[in-house]
């Protein structure tokens, strides 16, 4: 029953950010949406913004199913900026009302999860220590989250497909190239011991 209560939260805060600005949206006016008092809406969620990151993420977790690998991280990542587009009201909105490092740490996560199994995956047979791997993937979002953030920030006028298939290009075996840089050597691993 959790689920479906937090799920009703987040549609009637879409519907009351398709009327106002999130900044003049208060639990109240969630509740009364939602036809639950405000101690329910504080058993699911501290605050508007816990369930705004909690909205993005359950969006990303669903947009990213079963896309997580060196062959489909460009279509997760194509879902990601689909998902972000067919949200467009409350995404425009939250990123209108809350500064730029808030929506990164909203999208840094999605992307991270993303980038951290294709790294896994592709450092599957390459001696690579964790928090090299860790290094690589912030690089990668960095450049994932970026490049959505600029995406959002123009209003989403760029396909997303045309945005995903040039990143496409770019990254061509980058994510097997950058392991190869950081693979311990033999001769590093025995200086490590």
């Amino acid at each position: 029953m959790s689920e479906v209560t937090k799920r009703a939260l987040e549609q009637s805060l879409k519907n009351l950010l398709l009327k106002k600005p999130l900044t003049k949206i208060t639990i109240s006016d969630i509740a009364e949406d939602c036809g639950i008092n405000r101690m329910t809406f504080y058993y699911h969620f501290k605050d508007i913004y816990d369930l705004v990151e909690w909205s993005c993420l359950e969006d990303a977790k669903k947009a990213l199913e079963g896309k997580k690998t060196h062959d489909t991280w460009q279509e997760g990542f194509l879902q990601i900026f689909q998902a972000v587009q067919d949200n467009k009201p409350f995404i425009m909105n939250v990123y209108r009302c809350v500064d730029r490092a808030q929506v990164e740490r909203y999208l840094k996560p999605l992307v991270d999860n993303l980038l951290m199994n294709v790294i896994e995956e592709e450092s599957a047979d390459i001696p690579v220590r964790e928090e090299d791997k860790d290094f690589i993937a912030r690089i990668y979002t960095y450049i994932f989250v970026g490049l959505m953030l600029d995406w959002i920030a123009d209003d989403m006028k760029e396909e997303p497909k045309v945005i995903v298939d040039k990143l496409a290009i770019l990254m061509q075996d980058s994510f097997s190239n950058a392991l190869q840089r950081f693979k311990i050597s033999d001769h590093t691993s025995k200086e490590a011991k």
